[in-house]
């Protein structure tokens, strides 16, 4: 039942606990404790005073961006409004919906609550969000909202459709995600830490600068080779602990599911998300292999959708560390055809010597001026020769063909990525060349689709210019 005559709904009023816990850290503890260091000592009335303004007014705009927010869920459209001075009135059509997800955050499920994203074909990874609502109420959107069936002779019968059969396409399991955790190395928690010692510093009344310069004194007065190792292994060891972590909390219960016309993914230790991807939002495929993962047999397998998603790269992940087999499984069950490596043409040989200057020469300018004021930096310049071997083996891993469907292109020596971009998916086709390319005799084909955004495209990069140029004339043709 689509349920026309509901009357407009809001949020769950827990919604403003929820929004008030959340704007807490930044809203209500800091400011009061900057005005309350204002001076060399601490003036507890001045910080409580601030506190208590800043949380009445936290309090009321809450409540009151609560109040004027509704939702109704209505024949033909799912209308949301929203605003007090400036009111916006947002509505949706429920034939363009595609999906409902829900996901639940750690605060969502102390209260019992949930956040619904409406999916659709827009330009946005989703049209709207109802944060939140009641688990019980997403459950009934959700089902409400894809029972949706457009014609009058459909409404007509009662009789509800079968639920779609699914299948799980790729799974992660524990020790998986622990696995692909030891290869999510990263080193932005010593920023973090850096960075919190300096701001507290004042609170404590702690010499930070006094000690770490003791420290430093002591370090460069019993240096040697076995205490830099050490402490490198230390940095480390701590950096793949933080990888793990991270990985643990995203992706921890990662399953991939299909049923017909879409894929459903579900991840996440604390925060459980569910995201739905529609079959025809596919754009474009893309394989990727780590420089050392990549090696050892792991792959990634992601997908550039219509309205992009909340990564940076606008792309999808289904497997994000699968086997090869599993890989080609996954792909397998979208709409794109597999990749082929057999039949890939490779780019022009110039392409060897525009990457070995675009590579070799920023690492000898750096260290060259960097040793100019300072003479040790000098031996940086031993590290030109490993940007210009890499270029020597760029145009073997750099090809392309056209399939009888698709586009296909690899590229990369050390982290190697397969792309599939289906003809039908093109948007624009763009011949450009530099400086040096015009020297050269070569040209990049600039190939875009919907919704792609951030580095790494499927480009075709350094193709002799009449195969570039026809190049564009075929998928021209194609596309058309």
């Amino acid at each position: 039942m689509t349920d026309p005559g509901d009357a407009p709904q809001r949020l769950h009023i827990l919604t403003v606990i929820m929004r008030f816990v959340k704007r807490a850290p930044s809203t209500l503890v800091v400011p009061p404790l900057v005005l309350g260091f204002a001076g060399r000592e601490f003036h507890p009335v001045l910080a409580f005073g601030t506190f208590a303004a800043i949380a009445a007014a936290v309090i009321v705009t809450t409540w009151l961006g609560w109040w004027t927010f509704t939702y109704t869920i209505g024949e033909e459209e799912v209308l949301i409004q929203h605003g007090l001075v400036q009111r916006n009135r947002r509505s949706i059509p429920r034939g363009r919906i595609q999906d409902v997800s829900i996901e639940r955050s750690p605060f969502a499920r102390i209260f019992g609550l949930a956040l619904v994203r409406i999916e659709t074909g827009g330009g946005k990874a989703e049209e709207a969000e109802l944060d939140s609502v009641s688990l019980a109420e997403a459950e009934r959107l959700r089902a409400l909202l894809r029972a949706y069936r457009p014609s009058a002779s459909e409404r007509a019968d009662e009789t509800s459709p079968a639920e779609p059969e699914r299948r799980t396409v790729y799974a992660m399991s524990l020790g998986r995600v622990l696995l692909r955790g030891v290869f999510g190395f990263s080193m932005l928690w010593l920023a973090a830490i850096y960075g919190a010692i300096h701001s507290i510093d004042r609170v404590v009344e702690f010499d930070w600068e006094k000690w770490f310069g003791e420290a430093e004194r002591v370090a460069l007065a019993q240096f040697s080779i076995r205490a830099l190792l050490l402490v490198l292994a230390i940095a480390l060891l701590l950096g793949v602990i933080a990888g793990i972590v991270r990985t643990l909390l995203r992706d921890y219960g990662f399953t991939l599911s299909h049923e017909p016309g879409r894929f459903r993914r579900m991840r996440g230790l604390l925060t459980r998300s569910e995201v739905v991807i529609a079959d025809r939002r596919i754009q474009l495929g893309l394989v990727h292999r780590g420089a050392i993962s990549g090696r050892l047999g792991w792959n990634t397998v992601a997908v550039q959708t219509l309205g992009g998603s909340e990564d940076p790269s606008g792309r999808q992940e289904l497997s994000p560390f699968a086997t090869a087999a599993e890989a080609a499984e996954v792909v397998a069950a979208t709409p794109l055809p597999p990749f082929e490596r057999i039949g890939l043409r490779p780019v022009a040989s110039a392409h060897i010597l525009r990457s070995a200057i675009r590579h070799g020469l920023p690492v000898a300018l750096v260290f060259g001026i960097a040793g100019w004021f300072l003479p040790p930096l000098w031996w940086g310049l031993l590290l030109v020769p490993v940007p210009v071997a890499i270029a020597l083996f760029q145009r073997s891993f750099h090809r392309y063909a056209l399939r009888d469907t698709s586009l296909q292109v690899m590229r990369g020596v050390l982290s190697q990525r397969d792309w599939i971009v289906p003809f039908e998916s093109i948007q624009t086709l763009t011949v450009q060349q530099s400086w040096l390319q015009r020297r050269l005799g070569v040209a990049t084909v600039v190939v875009d689709t919907a919704g792609a955004s951030g580095l790494h495209r499927p480009n075709v990069t350094d193709a002799p210019l009449d195969a570039a140029l026809a190049l564009t004339r075929a998928l021209a043709a194609r596309v058309d």
